[in-house]
């Protein structure tokens, strides 16, 4: 019920969340260690074997982390200065941009048929460099705008992410595989209900903030959000990636790790700042769900036809 209904779920307890605030007000002070467990849970999932994965698809992994820092914080500050955001909504932008994939992508890789090994490989090399790529990033856009703290935000990312991570995957090796294989299944919907709690104790946050809200960055959340994903298929794509591969490279460069923007605005800067985070949270699941149901449906690499003049030559569709 929680996995297959995650959208609904999510928009559901955002708006009781910003209907009756008072409730969800309690997980305030635990809101970084509340991330940081769903991080721990990203390392129980893991095995050693997914870091090997990481070398059997060097280029694909490669192309798409590229794609991860350098296509989605140029489109969020291009939206940002196009559509005019005052410096709240910017920072919170671009800390969305520069995050590195989120969890929830290797699921909706799972449900549009893409290659899941390669998008834990992406999930585990962007988390990785966006200790020193967040920091470095944000303070590279952001040096006219407002002063970052490159250093206490590098430390920051290494105690919500690179710590937790490790202990899972310390723990898996501690304890053993077959002990951890018996809960293993239950990991993925224990850290989507933490995301929820998450996404709902944010929205009570800024529940003051929300009658600020407008359109305007409701239309700049969906525009950097639906450009990732078409932009980072194309490219994939154009690089000689096969359907597959483009699929999974483009929910992994369309799927952020939202709650990470959403700490690092709470503990640096403000919770309006995190107000992007919290829409683009909202956003990437729902078009996630759609694009990926979208894809599953459609085949998997493109149709082979054949050429009746010399029946032993195939050609993909497009080329014909």
């Amino acid at each position: 019920m929680l996995s297959r209904y995650y959208s609904i779920w999510i928009l559901l307890l955002a708006l009781a969340a910003w209907l009756w605030p008072s409730p969800w007000l309690g997980f305030q002070p635990y809101f970084v260690w509340l991330l940081a467990a769903i991080m721990f849970l990203m390392g129980l999932t893991l095995r050693w074997q997914d870091f090997r994965d990481i070398f059997r698809h060097p280029g694909a992994v490669f192309l798409g982390v590229i794609l991860q820092f350098l296509l989605m914080p140029a489109l969020a500050w291009l939206v940002s200065k196009a559509l005019g955001f005052p410096p709240e909504w910017l920072l919170g932008m671009m800390l969305v941009g520069t995050a590195p994939g989120g969890t929830a992508s290797n699921a909706l890789t799972y449900l549009a048929k893409g290659n899941v090994a390669l998008s834990i490989s992406m999930t585990l090399v962007s988390t990785t460099l966006a200790v020193a790529m967040m920091p470095l990033l944000t303070g590279w856009y952001l040096s006219t705008v407002v002063e970052v703290n490159r250093l206490a935000m590098l430390l920051s990312i290494g105690q919500i992410v690179v710590v937790p991570v490790m202990l899972g995957l310390l723990c898996v090796h501690l304890l053993g595989e077959s002990r951890i294989h018996r809960v293993r299944r239950w990991l993925p919907d224990l850290a989507l209900l933490f995301i929820i709690v998450a996404i709902a104790s944010l929205v009570a946050m800024n529940a003051d903030n929300l009658d600020q809200l407008t359109g305007l960055l409701v239309v700049g959340v969906l525009i950097h959000n639906i450009a990732g994903l078409m932009i980072g298929y194309v490219l994939a794509l154009a690089c000689r990636q096969s359907v597959t591969n483009a699929r999974t490279i483009a929910i992994e460069v369309g799927t952020q790790n939202t709650g990470l923007a959403m700490a690092l605005a709470l503990k640096h800067f403000s919770a309006l700042a995190a107000l992007p985070a919290v829409l683009f949270s909202i956003s990437q699941n729902l078009l996630g769900v759609a694009v990926a149901k979208g894809w599953r449906g459609l085949p998997e690499e493109e149709p082979q036809t054949i050429d009746k003049r010399n029946p032993a030559k195939t050609t993909s569709a497009g080329n014909t």
